[in-house]
């Protein structure tokens, strides 16, 4: 049964990425594009730029252009958020009930492996990368990157990264998939015992790991780099926009913990191969938790700082008024950026450390709650008496702040130590992270995708669609985490392929909530698809009428003078009317809700 799952897997991840492939290759008229299209800021010269990129595969191989990589990185990351949300589906149906055999305990090992190390470094980073690549240079007024090409260089790490951390699902002789899990402990990791875990598939799955570590590195530089250096002459420290104040901050984040997760792999390669003891002698299942979670608990902020930049660009134009408190925003954010590096142990309560020490760990577990509740009322206070359009952006970073306060508040929970001992590897910890990384981390993603789509598709959406995938996403999130957590308080321990029958109506609960959330994305696919192949064209450059409330951007004034540009140029754009998500756009600003 075992070789059948694998199989089937594996024949769907290759449909996936024939129809991905299929779609790159209509995606857009390659041959269109002229330098203002295809450079930076209108206006301004691109020094490393030609008259016209090269077509066809050839632009996508060899693109700098900002813009293509953030495309390029956008796909990326949704076709491995893909690959991740099929794999828990597959793990789903097993939980169904508990003498469900599916699949083999073996190989959903294996899928509670890749699944967690997909979404977090396959998905997480290199789809907010998508986002910054394409964004950041256009809101501080830059002609490109820092470093093109080490820009191009840091994405194309990321393909052979996946092939690594998934090879072991292909079908490669002696070679079978990691059952780590994503925090690959020790000395399971280091294969020691009767187990299989001196395979070559973990080995594989380092290599992958590290591979991603050193992309997202390269593209932390970058950033810093960019942000410091390339502003325009009108933008300052002060009127810096929010989103790129997160993106520096992640990026200082990444400098500061990506190296050591490198290091950490790296030294326990050399167990696994060269016979050294760094992490099997006495201590070394501590000195790993040590230094992976110096890595992890940093890693969440490096993934949830960036979409909370998301939600607070995308709050304030849908509420009709200025982001309500801007700089304890931005102190806010460098202040979770300081304090997340000092609260990693707060995942190792139950291993036996000293009092003391545990103690301080809870004190600074606690207080980073402190500025992620200042943006939460932050984000309320924006909308209160606003004009509030219940656009589908709106409605995801709603369904964000919504999520946001669960997972926090469970969070904090988690944070005290005598709760943790009790709640520790259960269930209740896997409903808290997915509220916060599929609840929140995700929604935003959302939000950002159909709120920038008539951006960098020039059509827009259909807003019915868009709206159904957000109600069966927030449905589905709700059904499946909270059932989580209930079963956390139940006492079930997470990890497991099978459970006790009194845990059944909760774990059957959860799975149809799963499944939910997987047509709530299939519709998701659906529209992003056929809007951007078939969609309405966008004619007017503020395709969301934010000059009214003085919220027009620098990306939407890129975006219209590329609109102008081409008609001049001969463009013939369709005649039909866009209707952007919140009515249509001859009406006023605060009568366009379609709630």
């Amino acid at each position: 049964m075992e070789v059948n799952g694998q199989l089937a897997l594996t024949v769907l991840m290759g449909l996936f990425l024939v129809a991905v492939a299929a779609w790159l290759a209509r995606v857009e008229n390659w041959r269109s594009y002229t330098p203002v299209a295809g450079g930076g800021a209108f206006g301004q010269k691109d020094s490393y730029g030609s008259e016209e990129k090269p077509s066809g595969v050839i632009r996508w191989l060899t693109t700098v252009d900002h813009k293509d990589i953030g495309i390029l990185y956008g796909a990326y990351g949704l076709i491995a958020f893909a690959v991740g949300g099929l794999m828990v589906v597959v793990m789903r149906i097993e939980l169904i009930d508990p003498g469900m055999s599916l699949i083999s305990n073996t190989f959903y090992n294996s899928l509670l492996t890749s699944h967690g190390i997909t979404m977090l470094f396959l998905f997480g980073t290199p789809i907010i990368a998508a986002f910054s690549n394409y964004l950041v240079p256009l809101l501080i007024g830059a002609d490109d990157m820092a470093f093109p090409r080490i820009n191009a260089i840091a994405f194309w790490l990321l393909p052979p990264a996946a092939l690594l951390i998934w090879a072991g699902f292909f079908p490669l002789p002696d070679v079978i998939p990691a059952q780590t899990a994503w925090t690959m402990y020790t000395p399971l990791s280091t294969g020691a015992g009767a187990g299989n875990q001196a395979n070559a598939g973990v080995d594989l799955m380092l290599l992958g790991l590290h591979l991603s570590g050193v992309s997202a590195t390269m593209g932390a530089i970058n950033f810093i780099a960019t942000i410091f250096t390339e502003r325009g002459d009108d933008v300052s420290w002060a009127n810096l926009d929010i989103f790129s104040w997160t993106i520096l901050t992640q990026s200082g984040l990444i400098l500061f913990a990506f190296p050591l997760l490198g290091s950490a792999i790296v030294m326990l390669l050399f167990d696994r191969n060269f016979g050294t003891a760094f992490f099997s002698g006495e201590g070394g299942a501590i000195l790993w938790q040590h230094l992976f979670w110096f890595f992890g608990h940093p890693e969440v902020y490096i993934l949830v700082l960036p979409p909370m930049g998301i939600v607070s660009y995308v709050i304030p134009r849908f509420s009709g008024r200025r982001l309500f408190g801007f700089k304890f925003v931005v102190y806010s954010t460098l202040a979770i950026g300081v304090l997340s590096f000092g609260v990693w142990a707060h995942h190792m309560f139950a291993t036996g450390m000293d009092p003391r020490l545990r103690a301080s760990f809870m004190a600074v577990s606690l207080a980073i709650a402190i500025p992620s509740a200042v943006k939460t009322f932050n984000w309320i206070t924006t909308m209160w008496n606003g004009r509030v359009r219940l656009t589908t952006p709106m409605l995801f970073s709603v369904g964000f702040v919504s999520n946001f306060i669960i997972g926090g508040v469970t969070g904090v929970f988690l944070a005290s130590i005598p709760v943790d001992l009790v709640l520790h590897d259960t269930y209740y910890v896997v409903g808290h992270f997915h509220y916060v990384v599929m609840g929140a981390i995700a929604f935003a993603g959302f939000s950002g995708l159909y709120y920038w789509f008539p951006l960098y598709t020039g059509r827009m959406y259909q807003k019915t669609l868009g709206k159904a995938h957000f109600w069966l996403s927030m449905i589905g999130t709700n059904i499946t985490f909270f059932a989580m957590i209930l079963l956390g308080y139940g006492g079930m321990p997470r990890r497991y392929a099978t459970f006790l029958p009194q845990f059944a109506t909760l774990h059957q609960l959860a799975t149809v909530g799963a499944l939910l959330l997987l047509v709530g994305q299939i519709i998701f696919v659906w529209n992003f698809v056929q809007s951007w192949l078939e969609g309405p064209e966008i004619e007017d450059g503020d395709p969301w009428n934010l000059r009214q409330s003085g919220l027009y951007t620098a990306e939407w004034d890129w975006f219209d003078q590329k609109q102008q540009t081409a008609i001049a140029d001969g463009g013939d754009p369709d005649d039909e009317t866009a209707l952007t998500d919140g009515g249509h756009v001859d009406e006023p600003a605060d009568d366009r809700s379609d709630a």
